[in-house]
């Protein structure tokens, strides 16, 4: 909404796109209304994006869940809202100041005084509890309020309610019947509700023509990623943001012969894995920051042997305990240099939620192909984001695993310093000298070694299995400008925000590029073709500069090419990148301020 509403009897409005805020406590169902929003737009021709804080107390606290549906492509969550609904005193004082100028206030008038009439922001007061009541009935007390809200919210952005109805349907029908009516009487109540002679809104027709579009979260989608591509065994530990995925592989996973186990600790976890692993089969594990540093043990034994598995690190902020419902991407290092030792390990990042699926498969392939650990390096926002994208083809994707028991002849080694690394799972049949599967160093039969030249060829091995993915791998397209002022690189969800900080820049006159890294290690070979033509690089990543001035990756790619053209644009606030950030951070950097 780029200009502000009329105040006129029965005018309706065209959208390309709108950014609705809507922020009360973590137990007032924002979050479910918001993602019904949200998945409304994956069952129309709308693109979507959401972001959402929840805090990490059991009692509940402050919260928001921010929805921008567009009919074009949406890049970002919003920056700033064009619609903020508070739920109470604090969310009204708390996100006033993120409402557009000539936005529109929904609050609840039952909670919200002392109103601030500022920057012709339409304040429209509701009164959500007291009218839920009068709907439902008296003992429903504040319950439903998110409903009476969502009805309001569809009325006035005249959304589609029948489609809006079935998904309550679909979400409330398996509960008590009266759950359901009780819903429904509050989202008639709030679709019908008089809010008053302001303009009412449409979106344009949106530019997807494909009928075949989902709408979902990052971890839901990873989580079926992982089944498509033959995930059938492994285990975990629950952790903040991580555990909706080990919770969907655990309902899921028995309809395709599999099993996942919830284990009694990180430890437990990855050993159990890579035990699957070494009978034969794909396996994942995952966990959040902490929860990595508690396998890395584990995960050394599984780089040294040479075991194929998958593990997820949904990265949150901070060390320690940190911040578990906050973003951060500040294990890049600890997920490729955290182990003990040389301990390669291939480190793959999604760009967005449906990349989530994709990442999933190729994180399989590699691991089959290059028979070592990979880590996927997702993270809080996309986790819990929804967006709406093309329904993957499984027909296209789908991978059915088998084992392979077959003989192996008597020449058969586990680790040829000549071959990749191909092991054959127990109770294969083989006719020559027993091959092991060990922690130690070992020959390429796998019998413990202690000589200091196979040391070496072993080193070189491991090492150079990453080495030659690194030449495979194609160099990342640039998104604008293809040479000029600056390029910027981003990698995990910065991906949207970057583009769009990118047409904001050049908008304003300025040459910039942008390229964005799905693989951080390794990193393609020859990424410095990139910005040869650039006169400054900008990388884009929520974690610290640290002592030596400079965020994880950039300190990555600074000491591969040694250029010092590479700077960085970091933050650790625990929120995803605005992108007035970017585009400040860039035009510091142009000027040379930075």
């Amino acid at each position: 909404m780029s200009t502000a509403p009329a105040l006129s009897p029965s005018s309706v409005k065209a959208l390309r796109n709108a950014v609705i805020r809507l922020a009360g406590n973590s137990q007032d169902g924002i979050q479910s209304i918001g993602g019904i929003l949200a998945r409304l737009a994956g069952r129309t021709q709308q693109d979507v994006m959401t972001y959402m804080t929840i805090p990490s107390t059991i009692s509940g606290g402050p919260s928001i869940f921010q929805v921008h549906l567009g009919s074009g492509e949406v890049l970002h969550p919003g920056d700033d809202s064009d619609v903020l609904v508070a739920f109470y005193q604090h969310s009204y004082d708390s996100h006033i100041s993120a409402v557009a100028d000539g936005g529109i206030c929904f609050y609840d008038s039952g909670e919200v005084t002392e109103l601030k009439h500022e920057r012709g922001i339409h304040h429209i007061g509701v009164p959500f509890t007291s009218a839920t009541v009068e709907a439902v009935g008296g003992s429903a007390r504040d319950r439903g309020k998110n409903i009476f809200v969502l009805g309001m919210l569809c009325a006035v952005f005249r959304l589609d309610k029948d489609k809006v109805a079935g998904i309550l349907a679909r979400q409330f029908g398996k509960k008590d019947e009266s759950v359901l009516r009780n819903a429904m009487l509050a989202f008639d109540a709030g679709f019908a509700y008089p809010v008053g002679d302001i303009t009412t809104f449409h979106f344009e027709e949106g530019e997807h023509k494909d009928e075949h579009r989902i709408s979902s979260d990052g971890n839901t989608v990873m989580a079926m990623g992982l089944i498509a591509a033959g995930v059938r065994y492994g285990s975990a530990y629950p952790i903040t943001p991580w555990s909706s995925i080990m919770e969907t592989l655990r309902t899921e996973l028995p309809r395709y012969g599999g099993i996942y186990v919830q284990a009694e600790d990180e430890l437990a976890a990855v050993s159990m894995t890579i035990g699957a692993a070494f009978a034969g089969h794909l396996a994942v594990t995952g966990s959040a920051g902490p929860g990595l540093s508690l396998k890395m043990e584990a995960l050394s034994y599984a780089s040294m042997a040479e075991i194929p598995l998958i593990v997820i690190n949904v990265q949150r902020g901070g060390p320690s305990t940190g911040m578990p419902t906050s973003i951060e991407q500040s294990d890049l290092m600890q997920a490729i240099y955290g182990s003990h030792g040389d301990c390669p390990r291939i480190v793959l990042a999604p760009q967005d939620v449906e990349d989530c699926f994709y990442i999933a498969l190729e994180a399989g392939r590699l691991a089959r192909e290059y028979s070592c650990p990979v880590i996927i390096l997702s993270d809080q926002a996309l986790s819990s984001r929804i967006e709406a994208f093309t329904e993957p083809d499984l027909t296209k994707h789908w991978i059915e695993p088998t084992l392979d028991l077959s003989d192996r002849g008597a020449d058969f080694k586990p680790y040829p310093l000549d071959a990749m690394t191909r092991h054959a799972p127990p109770g294969t049949k083989i006719n020559g000298k027993y091959p092991h599967v060990t922690g130690l160093e070992h020959d390429e039969w796998g019998h413990p070694s202690g000589n200091a030249k196979m040391h070496q060829k072993m080193t070189d091995k491991r090492r150079n299995k990453l080495v030659d993915l690194s030449k495979k791998l194609p160099l990342p397209e640039i998104y604008g400008d293809q040479e000029g002022d600056l390029l910027l690189i981003s990698w995990g969800s910065n991906y949207g925000q970057m583009k769009e900080s990118v047409n904001r820049l050049r908008a304003e006159g300025h040459k910039v590029g942008a390229a964005h890294l799905r693989h951080i290690h390794p990193m393609p070979a020859g990424l410095d073709r990139l910005w040869a033509g650039f006169k400054k690089v900008a990388v884009v990543e929520l974690n610290d500069v640290g002592v030596y001035g400079y965020g994880q990756l950039a300190m990555m790619i600074r000491a591969a090419y040694a250029d010092p053209k590479i700077q960085s644009i970091c933050k650790t606030d625990g929120l995803t990148f605005r992108i007035r950030e970017i585009v400040t951070g860039s035009e510091k950097i142009m000027r040379g301020d930075a």
